[in-house]
């Protein structure tokens, strides 16, 4: 049987790893990770493009049960007027299928768990240093080596290792780094708040300084999140600034606006996660005959789309599709760029749009009441010719919704 080295036990590890079994095709993830990914990151937004992605794998259930439904988003300016409010980007899913909120490790969990009980072996303290092409007795086989010594042997290597991406350079050593976009991303949660937020959905306010976002879970804790001007943070480094120290520093911002921000961030305990946002608006090479990227790794978006789980899903999903219905790993990979690569970089020019709308002329308020929200992900961000190659798709992998603006969130995949 073919065999798959998976680089990454993130999102689209075991995504790609359980559409792949799916094809016929074995696999084996290798996460760099010595443990389970439990406290990474902070929480985000499958949307029902994601979902529908997971369905294919009959994968969507678990993450439906341990995340909480989001049908609307309002917008509030600065001095606490309310701008608008709209439906969120595909509530009104198929089959019910509307964006789901939940913590990214508990993403993690559910799809660690659901490839664990398919059999699927995951190799923890797996760090990627090489990989190379052999030719051998049984065709051509990709070795990949480790920062512990040890080596594995499959018929092609994926890499679903991330932003920054060890198999992105092994595959083009001057491919892109990613852009910081000069914004650090801060988020918390606080119960118990006593500001009252309505349910089922997200409170964007447009700060005269920064732009934030709340929601409320089931439990009616409120899970926020702070995009703010900041220098990049040093990863492999980082400043020793406490949680308190982050809280005032996002609270600061948003003193003197008329909205529950502040007051949010103050009422903040001792959990504060900040990252760097970043973005890779294009990588010129996916793939050799035996090595191909997909989600971060090949694409990643600044987070205003929020889009970055449910890319990463159907990436793998294509993927798999297109290893299964083609003759050998190269030529699959490159049917895959083919279906993917138009639309992707259409949500990371549509994120970048919306970024620039929440965050310029420090007005307050964008340009129009949902322009932030929305406008930028419509327009795609100067998409050349409509769905293209990330919508109906040359081998049937995709389709659009049928509605013009369910280009993102209509997207669908014939398996």
């Amino acid at each position: 049987m073919t065999k798959a080295l998976i680089i990454g036990g993130g999102i689209a590890g075991p995504v790609t790893a359980m559409a792949l079994q799916k094809a016929g095709i074995e696999a084996e993830i290798f996460e760099a990770y010595p443990t389970g990914a439990d406290d990474v990151g902070a929480f985000l937004i499958v949307f029902a493009n994601g979902l529908e992605a997971l369905r294919v794998i009959d994968a969507h259930g678990p993450v439906v049960d341990h995340s909480f439904p989001a049908q609307r988003v309002a917008f509030v300016g600065n001095d606490g007027e309310r701008l608008g409010e709209r439906p969120l980007a595909g509530a009104e899913g198929d089959n019910g299928l509307g964006p789901r909120t939940l913590r990214r490790a508990t993403l993690y969990q559910v799809l660690h768990t659901e490839a664990a009980r398919r059999g699927i072996a995951v190799r923890h303290g797996k760090r990627l240093v090489g990989a190379e092409t052999v030719d051998g007795a049984g065709g051509r086989k990709v070795v990949a080596s480790f920062a512990d010594g040890s080596r594995a042997e499959g018929d092609f290597l994926v890499g679903a290792d991330g932003l920054h991406s060890v198999t992105r350079t092994l595959i083009d050593p001057a491919a892109p780094s990613p852009r910081y976009t000069g914004q650090n991303t801060v988020c918390g949660y606080v119960r118990d708040a006593g500001i009252p937020l309505a349910p089922d959905t997200y409170t964007m306010i447009f700060g005269k300084r920064a732009f934030f976002g709340c929601t409320v879970d089931p439990g009616g804790e409120v899970w926020w999140f702070a995009n703010i001007p900041g220098t990049e943070l040093d990863r492999a480094d980082p400043p020793a600034v406490t949680p308190a120290a982050w809280r005032e520093r996002v609270a600061g911002l948003f003193d003197g606006d008329d909205t529950p921000a502040a007051a949010l961030v103050r009422a903040t305990g001792d959990r504060v996660i900040v990252s760097n946002a970043y973005d890779l608006a294009s990588t010129p090479t996916w793939h050799t005959d035996t090595m191909v990227v997909l989600g971060d790794a090949a694409h990643a978006a600044a987070p205003n789309a929020a889009q970055g789980a449910s890319m990463a899903i159907e990436d793998g999903i294509v993927l798999a599709k297109c290893l299964r219905d083609r003759p050998d790993p190269g030529s699959a990979f490159a049917a895959y760029e083919e279906l993917r690569r138009e639309r992707v970089e259409k949500v990371v020019a549509a994120s970048a749009g919306m970024a620039k709308l929440a965050g310029s002329g420090g007005t307050g308020r964008p340009a129009r009441p949902d322009a932030a929200g929305r406008g930028a992900a419509e327009r795609g961000g100067g998409e050349r010719g409509g769905a293209g190659r990330g919508g109906a798709g040359r081998d049937g992998a995709g389709r659009d919704g049928a509605r013009g603006d369910d280009w993102l969130t209509g997207y669908r995949i014939e398996w």
